[in-house]
């Protein structure tokens, strides 16, 4: 028999058969349980304080090591060393006892093992009722695990409950099962419950790595990850991946081999198919993918692993400690967190939603990598729309004028023709157009509407507020929104804006401005990010003044008394109301269109 520690020699290959990696390192100890702190703690007070119950029910996805775990509680309890130094049930193995071996291989006589799914009769159950009243033969206990027990019938469940809820003082069951609501009720609340939790990806890379050395295996760093991650929590899933992998690289363990080998697409490039959407770049992201199908990418797993990518960034958002997971790789984390500092949440909910819809259809479809490609489009094109709620705020702000297709959807849609301006020519009688940002009002006339195919006629900007009326007068709302709640003004010039961006501020606005710009003006327009912090935003300085405003408004005599009258009343809007007429007497008096009393005129 080889050790443990290393691989076995081909020229004894024929005497020791190979044993998979699953079975190998399967663990014989609470100590070599990993991810399941809380049931060795429990187990341990347990064993100590001699609260030891009749029977446990052990519950985990495939693969946490439930049936492990069972043998290691029924090594446990009858845990006997040669000399008798041992007295009762104990956590503490450091070696092999009397029973320990013949329990962990299955063929101790006082140890017995049932598979439920193909014992699910009331016999079976019979037989151990009969056999529970005898006493071990060598062991301290008798223990009966039953693994998948939520295969039983009722019949069988039924017949257990006498015994199971009043067993011998000799008997232990250990029960195990993946479907614990199958369960029933009367049968859990005869049993201690120890749900075994799904291992952590770096956990199980710590683990992998271990394993890999004993076996004097050279593995990367990201292909461990890769192995952890797809096994998704189940230790046995991810050493059957390692024992794969070995045998597929036939040498060294790449990450790319074990792409290939599970059918994965480079995450690089997932990275920049990301990109390219939220860009709004559709081109860009076609060739991608093109390029991934070409190399044999199956469309379903691209749009999978794009998803899976729009999870981890949306986590990277609310936790930022997740990019730390070494079980990534580093260009994954520091991507993801670049992203995540930019993106909002409503683009990754929506792309998140359109993706898991895009992969329904592209299982369906007859054509995957076409369906596919449809998918890419419409989330490139919904990249910066506003949701349903944000397009009402936003007519709102801009005066109930109905919205029209903008953003990057309205470049992509027209990149070379002019756009025609949606708000008609004022007469010069006309009122000016209403204030942005609270400062002076912009005095510019909207550009009359452009023919077809004509070059759109020069206009210049002398003012960053002439530049969010522009936009106003175009009904983009999109852009307006940006400007005014996602932009600090640093410099302006005509033909160029420099700018600093708020958080949350589109990764597609950079993008796209300069070119509806040139094409709103009729000259180029250069803008820069900058790194100074810049004015505040437009949006903010309407804020503060409206509620300069209200607290103008509650410190009237007036005010107050009104307020004074009606107890929990508070001012919630300050209107301007129309100015008086300039024939009356009094507002010539004071040459203004504020009233004698020296307010502002403000109603509320």
């Amino acid at each position: 028999m080889t050790d443990a520690g290393g691989p076995t020699p081909p020229d004894s290959a024929s005497q020791t058969p190979y044993r998979v990696l699953a079975r190998k390192y399967r663990p014989s100890s609470f100590d070599d349980l990993i991810g399941q702190e809380a049931v060795v703690r429990t187990v341990s007070n347990a064993f100590e304080t001699g609260r030891i119950p009749q029977a446990w029910i052990l519950t985990g996805v495939r693969g946490v090591g439930k049936t492990t775990t069972a043998r290691i509680l029924a090594r446990a309890l009858n845990y006997e060393l040669p000399d008798g130094s041992v007295k009762g049930p104990t956590i503490h193995m450091p070696t092999l006892g009397v029973h320990c071996q013949a329990i962990m291989e299955s063929r101790h006589m006082d140890v017995l093992e049932m598979d439920a799914a193909s014992h699910t009769g009331v016999d079976d159950v019979r037989q151990i009722n009969d056999s529970v009243r005898y006493a071990p033969a060598s062991a301290r206990y008798k223990v009966y695990i039953i693994d998948e027990v939520h295969m039983l019938s009722t019949a069988a469940f039924n017949a257990f409950l006498k015994t199971l809820e009043e067993p011998p003082e000799h008997a232990k069951f250990v029960f195990a099962t993946t479907e614990i609501r199958k369960v029933p009720v009367t049968v859990l609340s005869r049993c201690q419950r120890f749900d075994l939790r799904r291992v952590e990806a770096d956990v199980l890379m710590k683990h992998l790595a271990g394993i890999a050395a004993k076996e004097n295996v050279e593995i990367e760093p990201e292909a461990l990850g890769i192995i952890a991650r797809a096994a998704e929590g189940s230790v046995r899933d991810s050493l059957s991946l390692l024992d794969q992998a070995i045998a597929h690289a036939a040498g060294q363990v790449k990450a790319d081999a074990v792409r290939q080998m599970l059918g994965l697409a480079d995450r690089t490039r997932v990275i920049d198919l990301f990109d390219s959407l939220v860009r709004g770049d559709i081109a860009s992201a076609f060739k991608e993918f093109r390029d991934q199908y070409d190399t044999g990418a199956d469309p379903i797993v691209v749009l999978s692993d794009l998803a899976e990518f729009v999870n981890f960034v949306t986590r990277v958002k609310i936790i930022p400690a997740t990019a730390d997971n070494v079980a990534y790789g580093e260009t994954e984390r520091l991507r993801a967190r670049d992203f995540a500092s930019k993106i909002s949440m409503r683009v990754l909910s929506r792309m998140w939603q359109m993706l898991l819809k895009g992969i329904t259809e592209v299982q369906a479809a007859t054509r995957p990598a076409a369906a596919a490609e449809m998918v890419l489009v419409r989330i490139a094109y919904v990249a910066d729309l506003p949701t349903p709620d944000e397009a009402i705020k936003m007519l709102e702000q801009n005066g109930g004028a109905s919205p029209v297709v903008s953003g990057a959807s309205a470049a992509r849609s027209a990149p070379t023709a002019p756009v025609a301006s949606a708000a008609p020519a004022r007469a010069p009688s006309s009122s000016p157009p209403p204030s942005f940002g609270g400062g002076a009002r912009p005095q510019m006339a909207a550009p009359a509407p452009t023919p077809q195919g004509a070059a759109a006629p020069a206009l210049r900007i002398t003012s960053f507020t002439q530049l969010v009326a522009l936009a106003g007068q175009k009904r983009d709302v999109m852009t307006k929104a940006a400007l005014e709640g996602d932009m600090r003004l640093v410099r302006f010039e005509d033909g160029r804006l420099e700018v600093a961006l708020e958080p949350n501020a589109p990764k597609s606005l950079i993008t796209e401005l300069p070119r509806k710009l040139e094409l709103w003006t009729g000259r180029r327009w250069t803008v820069v990010v900058s790194n100074e912090q810049g004015q505040p935003t437009l949006r903010s300085v309407n804020q503060a003044a409206k509620q300069e405003h209200a607290r103008s408004a509650e410190a009237d005599p007036r005010v107050q008394e009104v307020l004074s009258r009606f107890p929990g009343a508070k001012v919630v809007e300050v209107r301007r109301l129309a100015p008086e007429t300039p024939d009356t007497d009094m507002n010539a008096d004071y040459g203004s269109d504020d009233p004698p009393d020296g307010s502002d005129g403000d109603d509320l």
